[in-house]
């Protein structure tokens, strides 16, 4: 009974480790690759359980997402002699399988064999180009160039191109400096320049500004002399008029101006004959002579 069992428990055993080695999952992110002997047999794309011979046949998964494919930077010199560093990735798909298997057997050699494509492209096409075309609108048309060349590079491969950028373009160092360096110059030659223009144009402002000064004074003091004189004009003629309504009393009050002046300041000698026109009005508040 026990040696029943024991071979019922090794017929068990052996069935589940064949049903195990029977069975494969693909998930939904994968498809599969069934080999025998090394050599492609059956391609399956579906997700879920499959089967497949037991301990004749392998199985090979490959991604059924979009992948990335992203080389070391490369060297390209532009249509106007610059030299710059180019950083490309691509975005891609297995499509077949099988074709991928046939082509490049591992993603790693994928990779490197398809990198070097890439890297190829991106030269190709950007050589054709300046640095200016690079950083105008002409960019998206050399990445659509790079695109197209590429796909038609790899189109036995079982892969599906589905888009290349750059991530990044740079001069090299040595480079980098010398156009720094003419911007810098550039700059400055644009500063003095302003500098110039605007001392050229503060001179400007400057003189007009003195000859305008020059011109409104003079004017002003034009029409102060001409004023001055009218008002002098009016005042004689306004104290003439006053002056002839009373000629005694216009006497009077120009002696008292003159005394005032004359001996207002306690410092003043006079010699004078007493009777003499200054001091008529000393004697007589009338003016008049003894």
């Amino acid at each position: 009974m026990s040696k029943g069992l024991a071979l019922l428990g090794a017929i068990a055993v052996v069935g589940s480790i064949i049903g195990s080695s029977a069975m494969f999952t693909v998930d939904q992110t994968e498809q599969a690759m069934v080999m025998q002997f090394g050599k492609p047999k059956t391609q399956i794309s579906e997700p879920g359980l499959h089967f497949k011979m037991p301990f004749v046949q392998d199985v090979v998964y490959y991604e059924n997402r979009v992948l990335d494919l992203d080389p070391p930077p490369g060297q390209v010199i532009l249509s106007d002699q610059k030299r710059i560093n180019v950083d490309a990735f691509a975005r891609y798909r297995i499509v077949d399988p099988l074709r991928f298997f046939q082509a490049l057997r591992t993603e790693a050699q994928f990779r490197d064999q398809v990198g070097r494509v890439l890297n190829s492209s991106v030269r190709n096409s950007m050589a054709r180009n300046s640095l200016n075309d690079l950083l105008s609108i002409k960019r998206d048309a050399i990445m659509g160039e790079i695109t197209q060349r590429l796909a038609d590079e790899t189109k036995n491969y079982g892969i599906e191109i589905l888009d290349v950028r750059v991530v990044r373009t740079d001069l090299p160092p040595e480079i980098s400096q010398n156009v720094f360096n003419r911007m810098r110059s550039e700059r400055v030659k644009e500063a003095n320049q302003l500098r110039a223009d605007g001392e050229k144009a503060k001179l400007e402002i400057t003189s007009r500004a003195d000859r305008d000064k020059v011109v409104i004074i003079a004017e002003a003091q034009r029409q102060s002399e001409i004023l001055r004189g009218e008002g002098e004009g009016d005042r004689n003629r306004i104290l003439g008029a006053a002056y002839g309504q009373d000629p005694k009393f216009f006497a009077f009050y120009r002696s008292m101006i003159a005394y005032r002046s004359a001996l207002g300041g306690g410092d003043t000698n006079l010699v004078l004959s007493p009777d003499s026109d200054f001091f008529r009005f000393f004697s007589d508040q009338q003016g008049r002579k003894k």
